[in-house]
């Protein structure tokens, strides 16, 4: 790369799709050379992940992927429903962990926002750890009726995603984002 960014403007914009979940657009667009162009996008709320962390081990929740057609591992992770007023992410963090793993934390670290998927996507995620965990009942949506949650070991997990188990991308850069937050120096975050 030469260092030159491309600008890209936005000449009009029209809804192709939409639910009370997503919202998926064409805008058409002019780059910085005069030739025009179609880009197609989906917009989705940002949403919350945590990181249920103790015994140096991790919760992870496992559900149905209906997009996959398989049942996958990750850490709690969601957005508010649609039609609800919407909290700060902090608030977001901790009903998404108390909903999907009964887990309540006494103690949050904010790592970090990421951005989903920014190919075709405007959506990010603020990543959080949640310690000083308590038990309690989930309180899943119809949705996550299927949802289990256990506790794994650091070592198992990394396992895991070493063996192909554990997939999901969010999953995964929120652990790079844990770990970077565990080095001593001045790579900590």
């Amino acid at each position: 790369m030469d260092g030159r960014q491309v600008a890209i403007q936005r000449r009009g914009s029209r809804v192709v799709y939409e639910s009370p979940w997503m919202k998926v657009r064409e805008d058409e667009i002019e780059y910085s050379d005069g030739r025009t162009g179609t880009y197609s996008l989906v917009d989705k709320a940002d949403f919350a992940l945590v990181i249920p962390f103790e015994n140096d081990g991790f919760w992870l929740v496992e559900q149905y992927r209906y997009p996959l057609g398989l049942r996958c591992w990750e850490f709690p992770q969601g957005a508010w429903p649609p039609g609800r007023t919407p909290g700060t992410c902090d608030e977001l963090a901790a009903a998404e962990l108390v909903e999907e793993t009964g887990l309540r934390a006494r103690n949050w670290q904010h790592l970090g926002r990421v951005f989903a998927a920014c190919g075709y996507s405007g959506q990010a995620f603020d990543v959080f750890v949640a310690s000083g965990l308590t038990a309690g009942e989930p309180d899943r949506e119809p949705s996550e009726q299927d949802m289990v949650h256990r506790w794994f070991g650091d070592a198992e997990v990394r396992r895991m995603i070493a063996d192909g188990e554990l997939r999901d991308s969010h999953t995964l850069a929120a652990l790079c984002l844990f770990d970077l937050s565990r080095r001593p120096g001045p790579a900590s975050l």
